[in-house]
């Protein structure tokens, strides 16, 4: 085969090409591509670097706002309570105000009608001792034949009314 013949002849001289191809690619690429792929890439580290310390900022910043937000809203919430608990009271007040109203009117009505009841019972202890006089002055007519007096009768049945 020829081909491998040749092979000695020309190794030497396809080693020494592919040595220069290569060290003049190895320079280019080293000397040229390198350095601007190191610069994209610095400079994108740079870049991330600026980035996450913004988000950071922004983060701290958002922090703030919301621990002043909470602070705001406790503020309101006591504030809020406190105004609640001002109307409970006040509403208790006007509360005990009218049950105390109602009780003197329902004291008064009860006062009244006791009064009434304890006129009402003198009115009938009057007519009940009326109506027994009349009847103990008929029971002794008609037993014994025998006319009584009112104010005897009257006050036999008072003596009897207080014994029993």
């Amino acid at each position: 085969m020829p081909q491998i013949a040749q092979l000695a002849d020309t190794w030497s001289s396809q080693v020494f090409w592919l040595l220069v191809f290569f060290g003049i690619t190895f320079l280019v690429v080293g000397n040229l591509m390198v350095p601007k792929v190191m610069s994209t890439v610095a400079e994108r580290d740079g870049q991330i670097a600026a980035d996450l310390a913004a988000a950071k900022a922004a983060r701290d910043a958002a922090d703030e706002q919301e621990e002043a937000w909470r602070v705001r809203e406790n503020e309101n919430r006591a504030a809020a309570q406190a105004i609640v608990a001002k109307a409970k009271d006040e509403a208790a007040a006007k509360s005990e105000k009218k049950l105390k109203a109602a009780q003197t009117r329902i004291d008064k009505k009860l006062a009244d009608a006791e009064a009434r009841i304890g006129d009402a019972r003198t009115e009938a202890l009057a007519e009940v001792e009326s109506v027994a006089v009349e009847a103990a002055q008929d029971i002794v007519k008609t037993l014994a034949g025998v006319k009584v007096t009112k104010p005897v009768a009257t006050k036999a049945v008072k003596e009897a009314m207080a014994n029993g």
